[in-house]
């Protein structure tokens, strides 16, 4: 194929199609310009961000590691038609999928591990950057979080191969398997051109016109009521203790109980106590039950997004609460720093937390 290029009806062009050089090229014009790959033919207004380059797994490097607003976690990997292993790729991306699942059962390893190369590339926490890139708010980010978190568990990734040029048996084996499987396997295709210092990329997305007669796991967004927060720990005999901490985010955000730093907030399948320290933008630290995993918590998840206050609030867990804790990795700069079982849950215990905090300032 070629394509003509004029300025005002004049001086027409013919630019045939060149190849991309190596394979690290296209990888990194990827890295750069992930709306290359056309994920719009699959669905509406979606935003890929490459979080990761080369991410390593037992199996080998995945060439590069996307999400979606949606939570939805891509494995892109790429080839020159060139290249021998051509024939392979289909088998070797599943391959990345697999180890990724089996050596990530713990979604906060996965999240140290991307949290380093995003650091590394944009000078961000993975939070940071997906609140930057897809203008989330908190909330947000912690639903996009926690979608992430429920693909990893189930390997429901979605995989695109990505060539200069995918030969016709390729394109079979892409949509026998989307129309024989749960997979997402999907063919990218870039032709690339060039004219003066202007690049011109075709792509042709291969996979997306299966319609599977099993429907592909969707993104669970659906808002716990409170009746429903109350229905399912009652089949869990917690139905007075859920209501208790009902009443005391109700009671917190209708300002009957105040303590400086202190808020409360619903997600849409969470509870969440936040205390942010003076001069933070955002909560220093959440403490987060909910519905996780189609299941809900037997437990308060402590997650402390700024490390300056880390031994302030390891010390009022200690004192107050009487729970283990675990300090943050060192080049980790949020996660889980303990876990309270909602068994021991009081009104009195929370407060004490709080206000150690806050008298603490």
């Amino acid at each position: 194929m070629s394509i003509i290029v004029s300025k005002n009806g004049k001086g027409a062009v013919k630019l045939n199609k060149i190849p991309f050089g190596l394979e690290d090229n296209i990888q990194q014009y990827i890295y750069n310009n992930p709306e290359s790959i056309p994920l719009y033919d699959i669905k509406e207004d979606v935003q890929l961000l490459i979080l990761a380059r080369e991410f390593s797994t037992q199996s080998g490097p995945i060439d590069a590691l996307g999400v979606d607003i949606d939570g939805e976690i891509y494995l892109v990997e790429t080839k020159l038609y060139k290249n021998p292993d051509k024939r392979t790729v289909v088998a070797q991306v599943l391959d990345y999928g697999a180890s990724l699942w089996k050596s990530h059962p713990n979604f906060d390893s996965f999240l140290l591990k991307l949290n380093t190369s995003v650091q590394e590339a944009f000078h961000q926490t993975v939070r940071e950057r997906l609140q930057s890139f897809f203008a989330l708010d908190e909330s947000g980010v912690e639903t996009l979080i926690l979608n992430m978190s429920e693909n990893l568990e189930e390997g429901n990734f979605k995989f695109v191969v990505l060539m200069d040029t995918i030969h016709d048996q390729l394109k079979d084996l892409i949509l026998y398997i989307n129309q024989n499987s749960k997979f997402n396997i999907y063919g990218v295709e870039l032709e690339y051109y060039k004219h003066n210092e202007f690049e011109i990329i075709i792509p042709k997305l291969f996979g997306a016109e299966v319609k599977k007669d099993v429907a592909s796991k969707k993104t669970d967004t659906t808002h716990i009521s409170n009746d429903e927060f109350i229905e399912l720990y009652s089949s869990m005999g917690l139905k007075d203790l859920i209501q208790e901490i009902l009443s005391v985010e109700k009671q917190i955000n209708e300002g009957n109980i105040k303590i400086n730093g202190m808020t409360a907030r619903r997600t849409p399948k969470n509870i969440n106590f936040t205390y942010v320290k003076p001069g933070d933008k955002l909560g220093s630290l959440v403490l987060c039950l909910g519905y996780n995993k189609r299941l809900p918590s037997k437990t308060f998840d402590f997650w402390l997004y700024d490390k300056e206050i880390q031994e302030k609030v390891l010390l009022a867990v200690r004192d107050t609460l009487k729970i283990q804790t675990n300090q943050l990795a060192p080049d980790a700069k949020y996660g889980v720093i303990a876990r309270w079982p909602i068994k021991e849950f009081t009104q009195d215990k929370l407060m004490a937390f709080f206000s150690y905090l806050s008298n603490k300032e």
